[in-house]
């Protein structure tokens, strides 16, 4: 009886501490599963060429498109001349976590680029 005692309540501590873990681990899959879902989307550049009374000009621009609800979303993230890949992939996932609802995600912040919507 001794023996039992002394082992039970180490065993309930070591419940508690390992449920605790268990807790920490759900939340941090669950911060990983959304950003998972942000990077899931695909960048590109649009070719544009305008035809005038002058001649003809083309505009370069940087595009993204994901998946919305089994639809594709695409979505014109600027010009390319005033910003890099990088610039337009961060404007991308910002857009895209605040269209699924993940804005809570402090890692992705909009950049100082204007946002079309």
């Amino acid at each position: 009886m001794m023996k039992a005692a002394k082992v039970l309540p180490e065993a309930g501590e070591r419940a508690l501490h390992l449920e605790g873990r268990a807790d920490e681990l759900k939340t941090e899959a669950e911060a990983l599963k959304g950003a998972a879902r942000l990077e899931d989307l695909t960048v590109w550049q649009m070719k544009k060429v305008k035809t005038t009374k002058k001649g003809s000009r083309t505009y370069h621009y940087w595009m993204a498109n994901w998946r919305e609800g089994g639809k594709i979303r695409n979505v014109h993230l600027g010009r390319c001349e005033r910003m890099s890949q990088s610039e337009a992939l961060q404007k991308a996932r910002a857009i895209k976590a605040k269209a699924l609802g993940l804005s809570d995600l402090k890692f992705y912040r909009i950049p100082s680029c204007h946002v079309i919507e």
